[in-house]
């Protein structure tokens, strides 16, 4: 059996007569939609894939297919002749101008054999002299098809066409499963002693042949190991022997493809440090000067990893070119993106592209030296400059850790003293191109969400009028879901559903947590005004925030002093966390403190009208019935709509009491979102984030009561059902169910089970004359809203962990009110 090979993303051009097999071919070893056929298309515009007349706009359609597939990084194949030159040029202009590869697969069947298979197929009206032409035209191409700029040309005759096998190229830039951790090491130039010292410091086993390190981690050089520098191969060889040891890996730098052009023999300009490494080469042995040739001339431009979510390059890769291949690709790999202008030093004027990069993957690269390294955009840039006196810096992966070392001395005069690149766009000031119009968000643990326009605008109507500022407003809380409705008598919503829910999504363990009856609030704190300015940017004196779940502002004139309580009871989390900040996620109580204004004008009203007119009405029925009228049926449910008006206006009042200013106020945290480098919302279990806000000791603050049930244990769920009942008929609003530890997948991150008498706060003192209507409630649109929602607060958390720009914080919050303006029912 013969095997061809094709790259998994690239163009796969079938060429052959008409008759030859290309659409059997393709059927057989294609999937239907990787295959975009000329008949296909003319059947599209025409309505007959036989009309020739509609062959130009056919080919229009094909091209624009392809292209789109070819931008979106699918694998195409081209059904059609292609025996033509001039229809195969424009297919490999269309695959260069979406970097990537293009084959050729040529069918090459006998003449007879092509007129005999048309001859039986009724639909094809052309004669046979058609065969002869493109036969004719194949013949010629055949001889000179390799040179058309295909990556490779496969050539199928005879058996060898119903023989074959299509296997895939993974592309060589293509590391994705390797998923580190990684010491990423910047422009060492010669270097080695700093070399040396650096690998050290992260932990490497450094010898006189290698490295390796205790922990299995691997490093990757960004390029440019040679020149300027007093050893470079040193420098070389302790690279080359890890790369060959497998713990290293290591991309092409320009000063590594200029020196295998010198090597080579080629004119280049010996500058730049260049003399220096050719010198220091000439005293090494020639079989080590060749293996050092080999090894060089064979880096490649990037290299994508750990799935996809880091990408290595020299001089950096905007997105659009992350796992292509192509000249421009390389190109932009080793020098960036060069305006074509020189400075008053005579080196390249670049391109910032880093300022407009808006890709999910972290893109790591060296090339043009800075004085410290600094993230823009998910982006950081290595070369500090330790050749000219400055540093060797690596970063560690995934954790973010910048390590470096101090070079011995200058070792090279710099043409252009170090000095950072002026950025063309501050990281803490929001552009409103950020989130205007339809968009798609990026998250690690929800994929990518969308968040249409409609629902954009009014997000931001709401944010750039209400909201905090929002240097501070760095997350908000998703909705959460009820359970599946209970078909327990009496009963709209019930813990058993919950605990089965869970335990059908293999969660083993859950914890309960009490649901207070207040106002979601997220509480973002600073230890001093130097922290606050620091990690939020804030330096007008301020310490932090507190906010509901839309973003606003409690209670404008306090806010202040309500920060400075809530830092005052911090106080115990600052060493226990190691940190200077701490996002909060909390209930702030009374309802009543937020809402007044809403449960005067709708509740209250509703039931101080029915303290009213129930009685009378009861009255009324009463005085009837006495006279002989039949009127048992209306007031016995007139009776029962007193009752029900009364356990209202109960339910509503046990969440209300009176304040005056902040006294009265309390704050009941139930868990820490985030802190220094940590997302902890992701990081810990319940049990730690309840045990470690258990130390917040202070009158402000409520304690979560709380439960955790083992799902496997009947008796753990019965106890837990009986917890709360007794919590919802004693006035409490309910629990919160959540899985113990965070869980993969689609599971939802918390469930509401809320009592009888609150649920008469959310649909009407009567809401249990109609269960049979209210067990039809749809709540799959409130669950899907829940998880997207979780996705993107989880996201906005990492990001601030990770000590992302406030704009790319902001994306993920932003797209969380968003979302908030989706239909959906607000009573579930």
């Amino acid at each position: 059996m013969t095997e061809i090979s094709v790259p998994e993303l690239s163009l796969v051009v079938l060429v052959g007569v008409s008759g030859s097999g290309k659409s059997t071919f393709a059927a057989r070893h294609f999937a239907p939609t990787q295959v975009v056929s000329s008949d296909f298309c003319r059947g599209l515009v025409a309505d007959d894939e036989n009309d020739q007349t509609a062959t130009p706009e056919a080919f229009e359609l094909l091209h624009h297919i392809v292209g789109i597939r070819l931008r979106r990084g699918l694998l195409t194949v081209v059904d059609a002749t292609n025996v033509q030159w001039e229809a195969r040029k424009k297919l490999i202009e269309l695959a260069r101008s979406h970097d990537v590869l293009a084959d050729a697969i040529v069918l090459d069947v006998p003449e007879e054999v092509a007129r005999a298979r048309n001859a039986g197929r009724p639909d094809r009206a052309f004669g046979p002299h058609v065969i002869t032409r493109q036969r004719k035209e194949l013949r010629r191409s055949l001889g000179k098809i390799s040179k058309d700029g295909f990556r490779r040309v496969h050539v199928l005759r005879g058996d060898e066409i119903d023989d074959v096998a299509i296997a895939y190229e993974k592309a060589w830039t293509d590391r994705t499963h390797l998923t580190g951790p990684f010491d990423i090491i910047g422009d060492v130039h010669g270097c080695r002693a700093e070399l040396e010292a650096l690998l050290v410091k992260l932990g490497w086993q450094v010898g006189p042949d290698g490295a390796a390190h205790p922990e299995g981690r691997t490093a990757v050089f960004v390029g440019d190991l040679v020149d300027r520098g007093p050893d470079t191969p040193g420098v070389l060889r302790l690279v080359m022997n890890m790369v060959e040891a497998g713990t290293a890996l290591c991309v092409a730098g320009n000063h590594e493809q200029k020196l295998v052009r010198a090597l080579d023999g080629r004119k280049v300009r010996v500058a730049h440090g260049l003399e220096r490494s050719l010198e220091q080469l000439a005293a090494e042995p020639e079989e080590f000067r060749a293996a050092a040739r080999t090894f060089m001339d064979g880096l490649i431009s990037h290299y994508r990893l750990d799935g996809g979510r880091l990408v290595v390059a020299h001089a950096g890769l905007k997105e659009a070119y992350h796992g292509r291949a192509s000249g421009r690709v390389r190109a932009f790999a080793l020098y960036g993106d060069t305006t074509g202008e020189t400075d008053e030093y005579g080196l390249p004027v670049r391109y910032p592209w880093a300022n407009d990069y808006r890709g999910r993957a972290m893109v790591v690269y060296g090339h043009t030296p800075v004085p410290e390294p600094e993230w823009v955009n998910n982006t950081i840039c290595l070369d500090t400059g330790v050749v000219f006196g400055g540093r060797l810096t690596a970063l560690r992966y995934p954790e973010r850790e910048l390590v470096s070392v101090p070079a011995e001395k200058v070792w090279y005069e710099p043409a252009r003293p170090l000095a950072a690149a002026a950025p063309t766009r501050d990281p803490g000031v929001l552009d409103i191109g950020d989130v205007d119009g339809t968009r798609f968000v990026e998250t690690r643990s929800g994929g990518r969400i969308r968040i249409a326009e409609e629902n954009s605008r009014a997000a931001l109507e709401i944010m750039s009028r209400f909201a905090v500022d929002p240097r501070w407003l760095v997350y908000l809380p998703p909705t959460m879901a009820p359970p599946e409705t209970s078909a327990l008598d009496a009963y709209l919503e019930h813990p058993a559903e919950a605990f089965d829910e869970f335990a059908r999504a293999g969660v083993t363990r859950v914890v309960c947590e009490e649901k207070h009856m207040g106002s979601r609030a997220i509480a973002v704190l600073a230890r001093t005004p130097e922290a606050a300015a620091r990690r939020f940017g804030v330096a007008d004196g301020t310490t932090g925030s507190v906010y509901t779940r839309t973003g606003r502002p409690f209670f404008d004139e306090h806010v202040p002093e309500l920060v400075d309580r809530l830092r005052e009871a911090a106080a115990p989390l600052w060493e226990a966390l190691e940190t200077d900040w701490v996002v909060l996620d909390c209930e702030l109580l009374p309802w009543s403190a937020k809402a007044e204004g809403l449960i005067r004008d709708q509740y209250a009203s509703v039931g101080a009208a029915a303290r009213v007119a129930l009685p009378e009405a009861v009255a009324a029925l009463e005085m009837a019935a006495g006279r002989g009228l039949d009127v048992g049926a209306l007031l016995d449910r007139t009776r029962r709509r007193a009752h029900n008006a009364a356990r209202f206006r109960d339910a509503y009042a046990r969440y209300c009491w009176p304040v005056s200013g902040l006294d009265g106020v309390r704050l009941a945290p139930f868990q820490v979102l985030a802190c220094e480098g940590r997302a902890t919302a992701m990081e810990e279990p319940h049990e730690w984030h309840l045990k470690t806000l258990g130390l917040m000791d202070s009158p402000l603050v409520t304690p979560t009561r709380h439960v955790f049930v083992s799902l496997d244990s009947p008796e753990e769920r019965e106890a837990a059902v009986t917890w709360w009942t007794a919590l919802t008929e004693a006035g409490g609003e309910g629990m919160v169910v959540k899985p113990a530890a965070h869980q993969e997948g689609r599971v939802q991150p918390g469930v509401k089970v809320r009592g009888r008498e609150y649920l008469r706060i959310i649909y009407g003192p009567d809401y249990t004359e109609s269960l049979d209507v209210l067990r039809r409630r749809f709540t799959g649109r409130k669950r899907s809203l829940a998880l997207r929602e979780h996705a993107l607060g989880v996201e906005a958390l990492t990001r601030l962990a990770e000590g992302e720009p406030l704009w790319r914080i902001h994306e993920a919050v932003f797209a969380v009110l968003a979302l908030e303006s989706e239909p959906v029912d607000p009573r579930l």
